[in-house]
C-alpha cells in the first residue's frame, strides 16, 4: 500500500500545453515525463494532484487554478466534469477545430510517414450542440451521487438515476436533467419516463444482482421530425409495460415509431434481441438530397445527420464522377454513401457483413428508385475477391468506409491488385486510416486530405482521403 501513496505527488504551476487522445490534455511533469490531466485547457496554468504513475507518463487532476488559458470558455452543461460526454465544452469551438485538424495531420505524417499534400481547412459543424440523432440512456436504482451530495447530511431520498454511465464505471448511473447533444423533445421523453416510473413505484435496474423492470432507453431523431423511441425491460411483466408505454404515447403523439425489448441477458446490447413494436411503424425517415432512408432500432446511420450530409458531400466530390464510373462502396453500411454518390456513377456496388444492414440498402434503394446500385453481404476479406470483380466488373473508384480498426490486411491487398484509379477512404480513426495509406503507399499517392468535425465537444473527429494510383 505505501508504494501507492508515493506515486500521489503535487505537481505546481503545470502549463498545460495541449489535447491529447481521448479528449485528456498534456502537460509535462518537472522530471520530463507527461502529464495527462481531464478538464483542463491548453494554456492553463495549474497545480496537478497525480493519481497513477507509469514508467512514461502520469495521470493527475487540477487541484487548483493558477492561470486560465485564453481558450477557455464556460461550459453550459451542468452535467459537464462528471458526465465523460463532451469532454471540450470548456474549450473555445475553433481551438477544438485546431486540435482535431492537429491530430490527424499528425497521424498521417508519423504513424502514415507518406507524402502528403497541404491539408485542407477541417469542415466545421453549424449545430454544436443538439447534433445527435440517436442516444442511449441507462436506468439505475442506484444513482451516482456529486461530491456535493456525498457530503450532506441531507436524506438523498430516491435513488433512481436514468442517464449516462460514469466513466469506467459498469453500474454508476449519473441521472441526466438536461443534455445538450439532441434536440427536444429527447431531454422532455426521458425526464417524463423517469418522473412516471418514480410516481408508480416501477423498479430501475440493478445491475449488480439483475433485477427491476425498466433497463435502457434509446432515442432516435430524424431532420423530417420523426422520433423513435425504444425501451428495453428486464423483467416480461406485461402490465407494468404497457403502463409505461401507453403513458408515453399518449404524453408525446409526435411519436412515430414505439418499441420495446424484454432482455433478461447480462448484457444490454439490442443487436441479438427480438424487437417489438408497440406503436406506429418500426423505422423512422432519415431525407437526404431528396433520397430517403429508412433506420430500424438496429440500423447504423452517422450519428450527426446534417453533418453527414456535409462528408457525403466532400467524398462524392472527391470521387470525381462523371457519370461513367463502376464505384465499389466498401463497408456501406445502410448503403446511404452508395445511393448517394449514384447519380453520378454508372453503376455502385456496395458491400457490407451486415446482413439486416444489405436488406435496409435494397429496401432504401427501391424506395428512392435507384436502380444503378447492387448490395452484397458478406465479410469484406472474403467477398472481395477475383471472381466478385470478375461478375461485377473492375472499379474505376473505390470508396471505403470501414469501422475503427480500419481495413483488413487482406482487403488492402485486393485493392492494390485492382488498382481502381480511385481510392476515397473515409475514417473515423485517422490512426488506423494512417497505418493503411503507409500499406498502399506503393502504387497510391495522397492528393486531398479533409477532416471533418461531426462531433463537437468531444476529441473525435472524421478524416477523407483521395488517393490516386501513381
Amino acid at each position: 500500500m505505501g508504494r501507492k501513496n508515493t506515486d500521489k505527488v503535487v505537481f505546481h504551476q503545470i502549463q498545460v500545453l495541449d489535447a491529447g487522445a481521448k479528449g485528456v490534455s498534456v502537460a509535462k511533469a518537472p522530471d520530463g515525463k507527461v502529464i495527462f490531466i481531464p478538464n483542463v485547457v491548453p494554456g492553463d496554468v495549474v497545480d496537478v494532484q497525480t493519481f497513477k504513475k507509469r514508467k512514461a507518463y502520469y495521470e493527475g487532476k487540477a487541484v487548483k487554478f493558477h492561470e486560465l488559458s485564453e481558450h477557455r470558455i464556460d461550459p453550459i452543461c451542468d452535467h459537464f466534469g462528471v458526465c465523460g460526454g463532451c469532454k471540450w465544452q470548456n474549450m473555445k469551438y475553433s481551438q477544438q477545430l485546431h486540435y482535431k485538424q492537429n491530430e490527424v495531420k499528425n497521424h498521417l505524417q508519423r504513424i502514415g510517414k507518406v507524402e502528403l499534400p497541404e491539408f485542407e481547412t477541417i469542415l466545421g459543424s453549424e449545430k454544436q450542440f443538439f447534433y445527435r440523432n440517436k442516444m442511449e440512456f441507462s436506468f439505475s436504482n442506484s444513482r451516482w451521487l456529486t461530491e456535493k451530495e456525498i457530503g450532506s447530511t441531507e436524506d438523498l431520498g430516491n435513488r433512481n438515476a436514468l442517464g449516462f454511465h460514469i466513466p469506467k464505471m459498469w453500474d454508476k448511473i449519473l441521472d441526466i436533467e438536461k443534455c445538450h447533444l439532441q434536440e427536444d423533445p429527447s431531454n422532455a421523453i426521458r425526464n417524463e419516463i423517469r418522473a412516471f416510473a418514480n410516481e408508480h413505484n416501477l423498479a430501475f435496474f440493478n445491475p449488480r444482482e439483475h433485477s427491476g423492470l425498466l433497463r435502457t432507453l434509446m432515442i432516435r431523431t430524424a431532420s423530417t421530425g420523426e422520433i423513435m423511441v425504444l425501451i428495453q425491460f428486464f423483467e416480461d411483466d406485461k402490465a407494468n409495460r404497457e403502463l409505461v408505454l401507453d403513458h408515453l404515447y399518449e404524453k408525446f403523439p409526435q411519436i412515430t415509431s414505439l418499441q420495446y425489448v424484454v432482455n433478461a441477458k447480462q448484457n444490454d446490447t439490442i443487436y441479438d434481441q427480438d424487437i417489438k413494436l408497440y406503436k406506429g411503424r418500426d423505422y423512422i425517415l432519415e431525407e437526404m438530397e431528396g433520397l430517403k432512408f429508412s433506420i430500424n432500432a438496429k440500423s447504423f446511420y452517422q450519428t450527426n445527420s446534417d453533418q453527414a450530409y456535409e462528408l457525403y458531400k466532400i467524398t462524392r466530390d472527391f470521387a470525381g464522377l462523371t457519370g461513367n464510373e463502376t464505384v465499389y462502396d466498401l463497408y456501406t453500411g445502410t448503403g446511404t454513401i452508395a445511393q448517394f454518390v449514384s447519380k453520378k456513377a454508372k453503376k455502385v456496388i456496395g458491400v457490407e457483413s451486415v446482413p439486416e444492414a444489405i436488406l435496409d440498402a435494397k429496401a432504401n434503394a427501391e424506395r428512392n428508385n435507384i436502380t444503378n446500385c447492387e448490395f452484397f453481404v458478406g465479410d469484406m476479406k472474403v467477398v472481395f475477391n477475383e471472381s466478385f470483380i470478375a461478375q461485377h466488373g473492375k472499379p474505376d473508384v473505390i470508396i471505403t468506409d470501414p469501422p475503427r480498426d480500419g481495413m483488413h490486411a487482406a482487403v488492402i491487398d485486393q485493392i492494390l491488385k485492382i488498382a481502381p484509379k480511385k481510392v476515397v477512404y473515409v475514417s473515423c480513426n485517422s490512426a488506423t486510416q494512417a497505418r493503411d495509406l503507409a500499406l498502399m503507399d506503393e502504387k497510391y499517392k495522397v492528393t486531398r486530405v479533409r477532416p471533418v468535425d461531426m462531433f463537437p465537444q468531444t476529441h473525435h473527429v472524421e478524416n477523407v482521403v483521395l488517393l490516386e494510383l501513381r
